[in-house]
């Protein structure tokens, strides 16, 4: 499938759009595995609303679609079914979660044109990162932490390298 007209990102675990300062924005396809509201312990609640519901390792769009791919999937593997990390964040299978994590780098890059930016979110909580780079079939640009233990990670897409 094409993009609708004026997307040019793709963000492929939009989750709640925590990160996002425009929410709406009409340049972004925002798409993610689930949908609905969630209530945290506080009283709060969260609301996954993609445009699209589809899993990053199937993603529903041409090839070369879109300049920029925003990558932030799951990235805990012990948290409880129930707790608000997992209601905020989702939660990758344990025994999959490499294949599912390769998968989802393989689809970013496929539909990414040449010289498309990946941007890609992970917390080092239960993976460490060097483990995900490894998946990958290019090697990062550049990138930053945010804390202890998040960063963020630009790729670029052209001829693919390995370490």
């Amino acid at each position: 499938m094409k993009p609708p007209a004026g997307k040019y990102i793709l963000d492929v675990c939009c989750g709640s759009r925590m990160f996002y300062y425009d929410q709406q924005s009409p340049f972004v396809v925002y798409m993610d595995v689930r949908k609905g509201k969630y209530q945290l312990s506080d009283g709060r609640t969260i609301e996954v609303k993609p445009d699209v519901e589809g899993n990053f390792c199937m993603i529903p769009f041409d090839n070369e679609s879109f300049s920029m791919v925003v990558f932030d999937p799951p990235h805990l593997l012990n948290c409880g079914e129930n707790s608000d990390l997992c209601k905020k964040y989702g939660k990758l299978d344990r025994e999959r979660w490499a294949p599912a994590l390769l998968a989802g780098f393989t689809e970013c890059f496929r539909v990414l044109k040449k010289h498309g930016i990946l941007l890609f979110k992970w917390n080092e909580s239960d993976i460490p990162m060097l483990r995900l780079f490894q998946l990958s079939p290019y090697y990062p640009l550049l990138g930053t932490r945010t804390n202890a233990k998040t960063l963020f990670v630009t790729f670029l897409k052209e001829k693919k390298y390995k370490k």
